[in-house]
């Protein structure tokens, strides 16, 4: 997981100059996790980790230039981030 994680936060940080490395890495680790807990609430059976790649792959290619303006708008994020001291 390591490596998968490293490299789609790799592919982020070089869609989206607003955020770090690190803040990509969170992203990434909050997409993920928000997909596949999406999924099981829904009752979907688990597809493995190539499926949960390939869509969090494709949310970097359309979202990932905007990601961070993401913050302003969900409390959530927004908390996460200060509470790191890294929101921009």
């Amino acid at each position: 997981m390591e490596e998968i994680f490293a490299r789609l936060a790799e592919r982020l940080y070089k869609k989206n100059s607003h955020l770090d490395i690190d803040q990509a890495r969170s992203w990434i680790e909050l997409l993920w996790e928000d997909f596949e807990s999406t999924r099981a609430k829904a009752g979907h059976e688990y597809q493995g980790k190539q499926v949960t790649e390939q869509i969090v792959t494709q949310w970097i290619d359309f979202y990932g230039p905007k990601l961070h303006e993401y913050i302003a708008t969900n409390p959530k994020y927004k908390k996460l981030f200060e509470d790191q001291g890294r929101t921009h």
